[in-house]
């Protein structure tokens, strides 16, 4: 499989970021800071970004690595929106997408790598131009439109409870 060790530390963070968006997904609907799996998604996220910075198939700085700042940058904006903007609940909107879209794009790397690396000596696919990528990043790209649509309506029912909540106080 030829994974330096900054790889195999890299793949090992970045599989537990994987399962810490999973989790989250299964339990509560979306990626949860305030929850063990969300802040282990969030840090995990962070790390796994950070470390693909060192690596490359290619040799220097390439658009890997780009997609790696990128991914960076939506967590970053996510965790800011959840730290700064707690009383808003039109923020909840945009921290849910940011959480799921970094997630979507953590999903394009781990796709391409474990299908041109897995099963060892007989991979999946050949290169990242191989047709059951594509498939299945068109699959996982479904998958997210479908969970960013749940979870905007899923964020629009507790905006609409915590409004009515808000309002039976003030009464």
């Amino acid at each position: 499989m030829n994974l330096s060790g900054l790889g195999v530390f890299h793949t090992v963070i970045g599989l537990t970021a994987l399962l810490g968006a999973v989790l989250g997904f299964i339990s509560y609907g979306k990626i949860n800071l305030k929850v063990l799996s969300g802040k282990l998604y969030f840090y995990a996220t962070a790390i796994t970004s950070l470390t693909a910075l060192g690596i490359s198939k290619q040799g220097g700085f390439n658009a890997g690595h780009v997609f790696s700042l990128f991914i960076l940058v939506l967590v970053t904006v996510a965790y800011w929106l959840h730290a700064t903007k707690k009383s808003s609940t039109k923020a909840r909107y945009f921290e849910n997408f940011l959480w799921s879209f970094s997630f979507f794009l953590s999903l394009v790397p781990a796709v391409n790598e474990t299908f041109t690396r897995v099963p060892v000596g007989r991979p999946l696919a050949t290169d990242i131009n191989d047709p059951i990528i594509g498939q299945t990043l068109l699959f996982l790209f479904v998958l997210f439109i479908i969970a960013v649509i749940f979870q905007y309506f899923k964020q629009k029912k507790i905006n609409t409870e915590l409004g009515a909540e808000l309002k039976s106080r003030v009464q």
